[in-house]
């Protein structure tokens, strides 16, 4: 059943990527329930299994139901592109309670018994304490799950967000959309997804906020109802090489792929770093070091991104499974 999002001419000047540590917090607590996710995060779950085993998450599985709604005050679209966690944390924190009441209670009428259950009950009687509860027990599942990796998950999805920008500006939003899935659909200034249930909403000058992710990989999320900004969760890029650990050297079938001194280059660059900071790790010259990051940005396997006086590179989901041996 197709879900449907009608641009208008304002809309396409108002679509944005973003970054979202509380979504990808959201959807892990989700995925430790969802056993069709395991497969594509099984190093993950094997080394938080006994910390998650200590978080209470009952709470926050009773909002997730596998068809129909959860909150949008719970877990709403990024407040910028690059926000942290404890800007949106405290979002959450600011929710309205009433109008956090009407849409938990939308949420818990899609799980059979949940209206009529103690946690129910008490969130609806009490809305001001369950913002309360609910986001920290959001926080307290960041730092357990999602905060220990997330150096590594946010550097994979700058990337896609990287790569995905140089596509837009390629192709346009329309030749964009259906490449970030093969679910989603354009014509005409609408864009169609597959989805379980069906959903329509005209823009309406406020454009579209895409976010990748990697938690709900494969799925597709839309939604977020007024007065959210609509937003377009779609799966990141690069997924099959995440969870595995770097390599001590380069594998020998990269060295044969890149040269040796390209290949060290691309293993060592398991978090963004600047030219200096790779040369004196590697212990070569910065120039040889410089010449092989030109060389590997130019083949698609590295992004480079300037702050101030430094440019920082970094894998590129390619270069990612490269490194592993993917």
């Amino acid at each position: 059943m197709p879900s449907r999002l009608y641009f208008e001419e304002g809309d396409f000047l108002r679509c944005r990527f973003a970054v979202s540590p509380l979504w990808e917090t959201q959807e892990a607590v989700r995925t430790l329930k969802r056993p069709d996710r395991h497969g594509y995060h099984a190093p993950w779950l094997r080394r938080i299994r006994r910390a998650a085993a200590g978080l209470d998450l009952t709470p926050l599985w009773l909002l997730m139901p596998r068809r129909g709604h959860s909150p949008d005050w719970l877990g709403p679209p990024p407040i910028g592109p690059a926000a942290t966690f404890g800007e949106e944390i405290a979002a959450v924190r600011a929710a309205d309670p009433e109008a956090a009441r009407a849409d938990t209670a939308r949420s818990l009428a899609d799980t059979p018994g949940a209206l009529e259950s103690p946690y129910g009950l008490a969130w609806l009687a009490d809305p001001e304490r369950m913002v309360r509860d609910l986001a920290d027990a959001m926080e307290q599942a960041w730092h357990v799950l999602v905060e220990p990796d997330w150096p590594r998950l946010r550097a994979l999805l700058e990337a896609d967000v990287a790569f995905h920008s140089r596509r837009l500006a390629e192709v346009g939003l329309g030749g964009l959309l259906p490449e970030l899935s093969g679910r989603f659909g354009w014509h005409a200034g609408t864009l169609t997804v597959e989805s379980a249930g069906e959903y329509e909403r005209h823009l309406g000058g406020q454009g579209l906020v895409l976010m990748p992710s990697v938690f709900s990989w494969p799925d597709v999320v839309t939604g977020f109802e007024p007065p959210w900004q609509p937003a377009l969760v779609y799966p990141a890029r690069g997924i099959g090489g995440l969870w595995s650990e770097p390599a001590d050297r380069a594998p020998d079938t990269l060295v044969r792929l890149l040269g040796r001194g390209r290949a060290a280059v691309l293993t060592a660059l398991d978090e963004p770093s600047t030219t200096t900071a790779l040369a004196h790790r590697l212990g070569l010259a910065a120039s040889s070091v410089s010449a092989h990051l030109t060389v590997l940005r130019d083949s698609g396997l590295l992004t480079s991104r300037r702050y101030g006086h430094q440019v920082l590179y970094e894998r590129t989901p390619l270069g990612i499974m490269l490194a592993s041996g993917g």
